[in-house]
């Protein structure tokens, strides 16, 4: 479908922004009509993604090494070819700034968001994969998976506020709508919870085989588990396991709509997402997808 069309489909809603990186393209899907309403061509295996509040969407093709923003319905404004290893990525709309991760070169990029011009560099710890910025604005999270560690940036001014040990091999990450930092590990199958602001460990909780991803609804976190099959669920008050929820094959991405109704997991080796209620714990429906759901970030979308 042509971006002039996708735009008479895309009605008031929420929509998700999966990236499929086996068929290289974007899937925009419904989230309330439970339908896929487009899918767009983005080249060069596309992981990483970012949609914002603000009616953009941000990719990140890691064999092309391009990084692209598009509007709401997939055209294409703006790109940028970087070198390294782009992979994972973040938005800052108040400061009209995107962070991108360099797997090989222990950095990351500040990127502007309008143009995505290059603004500076970041130094992280080896192999940075999933960004996250606090709910506040405030800070910005890097998962250094072959450093064993995360890496915490002051939002205003890009100074390194903490390096902190976590699990094995950290991979994705999440801030909780507390502040609270969720890291999966997937070398140690389970997710370290920091203070990111006071540079202190929590907790670490188990979970299930190569945690990948986490999200929040209802008061709980929401752990995709890539060899399991699975979604693990942790009570974020007292931190303990609540239930584990059968998905489709290899789930990696996973994010949750703005009004905490829908847990979205996208499925890599299923090629679909799995929706599920996050107060009764149960998978309500699964919508297709392209080949090889990525979906690694924040890909949910709502238009007023």
């Amino acid at each position: 479908m042509i971006p002039a069309l996708v735009a008479s489909a895309l009605a008031a809603g929420d929509f998700a922004y999966v990236t499929n990186q086996n068929s290289e393209d974007l899937s925009i899907l419904d989230l309330d009509a439970g339908t896929e309403v487009a899918r767009i061509s983005i080249p060069g295996k596309p992981a990483g993604v970012a949609a914002t509040a603000g009616g953009h969407v941000f990719t990140v093709s890691p064999d092309s090494k391009v990084v692209r923003r598009l509007d709401a319905t997939g055209a294409v404004q703006a790109e940028v070819t970087l070198d390294g290893g782009p992979i994972g990525i973040a938005a800052d709309p108040a400061r009209g700034r995107v962070f991108v991760s360099d797997w090989y070169n222990a950095r990351i990029w500040v990127l502007d968001a309008a143009t995505l011009a290059i603004l500076r560099m970041l130094e992280t710890g080896s192999a940075p994969a999933g960004l996250a910025v606090s709910p506040d604005g405030m800070l910005l999270a890097s998962a250094d998976r072959d450093s064993d560690q995360v890496s915490v940036f002051d939002m205003e001014t890009l100074d390194l506020r903490h390096r902190l040990p976590v699990g094995t091999r950290p991979f994705g990450l999440a801030f909780a709508p507390d502040g609270r930092l969720f890291v999966g590990n997937v070398g140690t199958d389970d997710v370290t919870v920091l203070d990111a602001a006071k540079g202190t460990t929590l907790a670490t909780v188990k979970v299930g085989a190569r945690p990948y991803g986490v999200a929040f609804a209802q008061g709980r976190a929401f752990v995709s588990n890539q060899y399991a099959d699975t979604v693990s669920v942790i009570d974020l008050a007292t931190l303990a396991p609540v239930g584990l929820i059968d998905v489709g094959e290899y789930p990696e991405g996973i994010d949750a709509t703005p009004d905490s109704d829908t847990i979205v997991v996208a499925n890599w080796f299923s090629n679909t997402v799995s929706l599920i209620d996050p107060a009764t714990l149960e998978v309500t429906g699964e919508i297709d997808t392209g080949d090889g759901p990525r979906a690694f970030g924040a890909f949910i979308q709502r238009r007023n």
